[in-house]
Order: structure tokens, then sequence, then C-alpha cells
């Protein structure tokens, strides 16, 4: 096929509307307590934003993944962004929190067609080792997002309020808009998916029933149902509790995703993946006692950003092995696999974020740290024995 885009503009422009995601859900979080101040809300329910805004890129990866089969890349892409931009309105000039959550669903649903699209066009470019170093590159550019979005949202918060944070997004969403309208369409009109659209998702049914594939799939949602949870009490936890400002808050927030990105690059080293998974399942496991020790004890708040980053350390191991196992045993349906692993995992971390602010938000933060890491040791110890069986 001949390429009509140059790589560095579909590497800009896939890196871009990937990361919009990580924006989504992590750019607003210094602003939580203004948030709660403003809507005269509740923590919970304004965690409920962020719960809802995953549950939007959960359902998004699903449908938006096959209509981009049968429709092409560019234009789901292009319709989606423009939606993006009128729920980011939407946020800004919200009078209450439920019409604000509302619209924060809408935006995590028009921002996952980013997430599921850009594999997409990537797969329909490249192949081979070129493909292996293209998401080596996104991978780098999706790890750098969640660790850029709090801190630019923290530097933004002390010139401007939380609508300040979200005309941001605006403008980020009418720059991607115009530049995805000079995108080229990746996926040829005789390579797109023929007949109806639903037929795609009779492979959904297939894939669920897989045992194996989904105990992975268990794993990476409670994993991200930790990381979620802590997304969403970190706030309260740095600010309120240990008076931290939004930019030091930012800050930790920043070295916590760095401790991810080191322990995904650490994969690597270990023999297999099996081995990596149950290293870091264990060592997850460990380090989720020590985090609620000291929220509990409220201890110096040193000493619970170290706990943390060695704790998110573990779970950098745990995410990219668990995903790579699962996708191993449905390479036949791979991309429906990945909307499925990413449906799931979404909607995992969308429901138990709004529990952490539930009654005293250190101890429920606690319970759900070790609950998680427990059924995760559990799906790790069924689905290595039926494996090894």
């Amino acid at each position: 096929m001949e390429q009509r885009n140059s790589k560095i503009y579909i590497l800009l422009v896939v890196g871009m509307v990937a990361a919009l995601g990580p924006f989504v859900t992590d750019f607003y979080l210094p602003a939580f307590p203004s948030l709660v101040t403003y809507f005269g809300a509740s923590a919970s329910e304004v965690q409920l934003s962020l719960t809802f805004s995953m549950i939007g890129l959960a359902v998004g990866q699903i449908f938006l993944g096959p209509v981009s089969d049968k429709f092409g890349r560019k234009r789901p892409l292009v319709i989606s962004m423009f939606v993006f931009v009128l729920s980011s309105i939407g946020c800004v000039v919200s009078p209450d929190i439920r019409i604000f959550v509302l619209a924060r669903f809408i935006q995590g649903f028009s921002g996952a067609g980013g997430i599921v699209i850009s594999k997409s066009i990537a797969t329909d470019l490249y192949s081979g080792k070129d493909l292996a170093k293209f998401f080596s590159i996104l991978a780098c550019v999706q790890g750098l997002a969640p660790i850029c979005a709090p801190v630019l949202g923290g530097l933004l918060l002390s010139v401007t309020n939380w609508r300040g944070i979200f005309g941001v997004l605006v403008v980020i969403g009418i720059i991607l808009f115009l530049v995805l309208l000079r995108f080229r369409d990746s996926l040829p009109r005789g390579k797109r998916l023929q007949g109806d659209v639903k037929e795609r998702f009779i492979y959904y049914k297939e894939i669920l029933r897989h045992k194996g594939f989904m105990y992975f799939v268990l794993i990476q949602a409670f994993g991200m149902g930790v990381m979620f949870a802590y997304i969403a009490s970190s706030p309260f936890i740095f600010q309120e509790h240990y008076d931290l400002s939004p930019l030091m808050y930012s800050l930790c927030f920043a070295c916590n995703a760095i401790g991810i990105m080191l322990g995904s690059l650490s994969v690597i080293r270990f023999r297999s993946n099996e081995n990596a998974l149950q290293i870091g399942v264990w060592g997850f496991l460990v380090l989720s006692c020590f985090a609620s020790v000291a929220l509990c004890m409220e201890l110096h708040i040193i000493v619970v950003e170290v706990i943390f980053f060695l704790f998110l350390f573990f779970l950098g191991i745990i995410l990219p092995t668990s995903t790579t196992l699962a996708l191993n045993l449905e390479r036949q349906n791979s991309g429906t696999a990945s909307a499925v692993l990413g449906f799931l995992t979404f909607l995992g971390g969308g429901i138990v974020s709004p529990l952490t602010g539930m009654g005293n938000i250190l101890y429920s933060t606690s319970i759900i740290m070790i609950v998680c890491c427990v059924l995760i040791l559990v799906c790790t110890w069924r689905v290595l024995k039926m494996t090894k069986a």
C-alpha cells in the first residue's frame, strides 16, 4: 500500500491520540479537592467523574474497534474527536456534579477512539521489526502521558482553576481534530470488514469462554483496580492528609508513574513471562501490606511515598506480563481480545475508584489494595496451574 502520510506525521498523530486516554483520566487529578468545594459534593461523588470517564473509555473501545474495521480509521477518529471537544466544553460549563459526571462519561467514550484505533493504524501500516519498533515508541509515549498529565495539571492549577484545565482539553481536542483532517486512512476500502458490523461482536462471546485468557484478564483488571484506586484517592491522601500543594502532589504522582515504567522495563530481565508474573504478584502483595500499614498509621510522607513507589514498581511488572500471556492465548483474534482486555480493565478500575471515597479514605484505600492483591494471587495460582496441567 502506498503510504500517503510521512512516518513522522503518523507517529505524531498516533502518539497524540493514544496519549489522550491518560490525559482524560489524569490531567484534572490535582483539581479534585477544588471540585469538591465548587460543586458542594462529596469526595466519592467527585471520584464518580473519574469512574464514568473510565467506563466510557472501556465501552468506547468495545464499540469503536469493530466500527473502525468496517468504516476505516479516519472517519471514527475524526467524529470521536469532534465529540471529545463538545464533551470537554460540557465539562467546563457543567452547572452541577451530575452534568459534570455525564460529560466525563462522553469524554471518556470519545477518547477511547484514540486508544483502540491507534493500535489498528500501526498494524495497518507496519509489520515485523518496523511494527515492533513503532509499538515500543508508542509505549514510551503512553508511559510518559500519565507522568506529564498530573504535573501539567498541577502547574496549570497554580495559575487558573479547574475550568482552565478542561479548557486546555478543549484546545487539545480542536488541534487533534484539525490534524486528523489531513490523515489519509490507513485501511483501504478493499481490506475493510465486509457485511454487518454487528457480526464482528460474535467473536467476543468465544473469547469470554476461554478460561485461561479470562484469568489473565482478571489479573490485569484487579491490577488496574489497584492503580485506579490509587489514582482516585491520591489527590485527597497527599493534598488533604499530608497538606501537599497541587504541584508537589503532581511530582509525587510522576515519581510513582516512573516506578511503574521501571517495573515494565525490568520484565525483559526475567527468564520467562510466567516467572516475572509470579515475582511481580508476590512483591505486589507484600508491598500492599506495607502500604496499608503506612496509610493506616499515617506515617511520614517520605515513608509513604517510598512504599508507593516500590508497590507500583511491582504493578509495572504485572501489567505487561499478564497482557502478553493473555494475548498469546488468543493470537487468532488478537484485535478482539485486546478490546476485551481494555474494556474489562477500565471497567474494573471504574468500579473500584469511587469505593475509596467511602468512609475514611486511608482505610478504604488500604482494604481495596489488599483485597485486589489477594485476588490477583488466587487468579495467578489458578491460571499457572492450568497451563502446567
